[in-house]
Parts: C-alpha cells; structure tokens; sequence
C-alpha cells in the first residue's frame, strides 16, 4: 500500500461522499452533457488537492469534516478538473489518465463548454458553504491559475532564464492550488488565522515540490508519465533541472547551450542535446535537492500542530509527491 492509499482509507467516508457530492451536482436533464460528464469521471485521478482540504480541516478542526468541507472540496476538485479539460483543448491531447479526453471523443466545442460548467458547478458549490471566504479563495484562485499560465508562456517567448521567475510561475499555476485547497479546508471549519497561516505556508513548499517533480519527468523517457520526453522545450519551457545548469556559467557549452536554448523552435536532436546536458552537469539531483530543502522546511512547520495521524499523513503526502512515478 502505498502512503496515498493508506491517507485515501484514513478519509475514505469522506472521499465516498465528496464523489456522490461531484457527480449528483454535474447531473443535468441534458443527455449528451451527461454522458460526457459519465465518462469523464470514470477516472477520478488522484484527488490530491480534495484531500488536502479535508486533512486541513481534521488538522485544525480536532477530526471534524462536515458539509461544509465537502462542498470546498468538491469546489476545487472540479475548478482542477476544468482546468485539465481546458488544457487538453489547447495542447490537443488525446490521452489522460490513459483515457481518450473529451476533445478527442466529442470536439473541442464541447470540450470547452464541458469544461466551462465544471468552473460553474465549482462556484456553486463554493457558495453552499454560505462562506464568503471561501468563494473568494476559490473564484481567485481561478485567476491566479490563468495568470500563471499566461506568466509561462511570456517567460518562454522572451526567453527569460531566471530561477526566480521558474519560482514565481510555479507558485502561480501550481502552488495557488495547494494553497487554496487547505485555505479552504480551514475556513470551513471556522479554524483559526494563525493556524491556517501555518498550513498555507506548508502547502506553498508542497505544491512548488509538485511541479518541480512534474517537470524532472519530463527529462526521461515513461510511457506511464502521458507525454514525450522533452514536451516542455517545444514549449520554449526551460525548467529547473536546464535551469539550473544553464546558469552555471563556468560549465563547458554553457554559452553554446544558451544559445541553443533561446532558439524559437527546437527539433528533436537539440532537445535531446540540451536534456543530456543537464543531466550530466547535475541538474536532475540539483532539482532533488531542492525539493528535499523545501520538504525540510515544510515538515518544520508541522511542528506546531501536535502528533496525530492527520499531521502525519500531511508528512506522507508530501513524501508521496516527491517519491511518485507518475
């Protein structure tokens, strides 16, 4: 079993509840939307960020997961799955979760409208909690997600190489989520701001460990990952690991490497050239590395909540992220 599976059976009531909670309120009198939504959520994904709303709240509520925090975690569930559904759309993706995406079965029109009512539905269900906070968390977080993406691809058309700017991008279109996620989870249990301050600080370094072990993927060869080696440089996207070493400039190549780099469109020899380059100068355990610091001080934090199996799981799921395949 893995630490995920033994978190998913520490809350599995409440995971039970909050998948009733998602497809009863993407139920519609319309057939096709519905047979879409029905294959759509045959594959539920991980359901990380939920979990983090509802070890959030047994965390700072002393156990307690009510109505309340499913409606959150249901909120941002589907505001992360529209988000996918959109993405899909723009990258033309055919497979996720080793399933045909929606815009491959049906077309990208529905997909966006598909993927337009999950953003409708996660709204709704953010203002069930009749919290204001929580529906602003979540209505911005929606913004947050766009800006970072926008951010991204700014930072690759101009070529800005900048760990900082990585950094920053990263918090945007990955960390906000995190963050949202326990944000949320506390406020519907009516916990206190100083201990939400804590958990928000710990899921700050926990989402940036999750993109940063999402980008080392894309430096190897799986079949189990979903895309091919190298997506990101077709991107123009240059992560941590490339990062890295091609601010290392004492490194042989670097000013060659650079150069490469900031050319507009890349053919597959040259990202395989720049991907060797920086797994040989280091920057593949220069990104484990990081993650590791970041661990540190994410498990540091914890520090203030006493021993139980919620803080633990915290621990595990952070573990998890670093430690996963796929």
């Amino acid at each position: 079993m893995t630490s995920l599976e033994s978190i998913q059976q520490l809350i599995a009531p409440e995971l039970k509840a909050l998948n009733e909670r998602i497809t009863s309120s993407l139920t519609t009198s319309n057939q096709l939307l519905n047979q879409v939504v029905e294959t759509y959520l045959k594959t539920k994904g991980k359901q990380i960020r939920p979990i983090l709303v509802m070890l959030s709240a047994r965390l700072l509520g002393n156990g307690a997961i009510n109505d309340d925090v499913i409606s959150a975690a249901a909120g941002v569930e589907m505001l992360h799955n529209a988000s996918l559904i959109h993405d899909d759309v723009v990258d033309d993706t055919k497979l996720r979760r080793d399933r045909p995406t929606i815009n491959s079965i049906w077309d990208n029109h529905i997909a966006v409208l598909v993927g337009d009512f999950f953003v409708s539905t996660a709204l709704q269900q953010a203002i069930l909690t009749d919290d204001i906070r929580i529906i602003k968390t979540l209505s911005n977080l929606g913004k947050t997600l766009s800006l970072g993406e926008i951010d991204q691809i700014y930072t690759a058309q101009n070529h800005i190489l900048s760990e900082k700017a990585y950094m920053g991008i990263i918090s945007a279109k990955t960390a906000s989520l995190f963050v949202s996620c326990v944000e949320m989870g506390g406020y519907a249990i009516k916990a206190n701001d100083e201990a939400i301050m804590i958990l928000r600080q710990f899921a700050q370094l926990l989402g940036l460990c999750f993109q940063i072990r999402d980008d080392i993927f894309d430096y190897f060869e799986d079949p189990k990952i979903g895309k091919p080696t190298g997506n990101d440089l077709r991107e123009g996207k240059v992560t941590l690991p490339l990062l890295h070493v091609l601010l290392q400039k004492d490194l042989p190549d670097n000013e060659k490497m650079t150069a490469l780099v900031r050319k507009d469109n890349l053919d597959n020899d040259e990202i395989a050239t720049l991907i060797g380059y920086a797994r040989q100068h280091g920057g593949i355990e220069y990104a484990y590395d990081t993650m590791q610091r970041l661990r540190n001080q994410a498990i540091e934090l914890l520090n203030i909540f006493p021993p139980s199996d919620t803080r633990q799981a915290f621990i595990s799921i952070f573990d998890y992220i670093i430690a996963r395949d796929y």
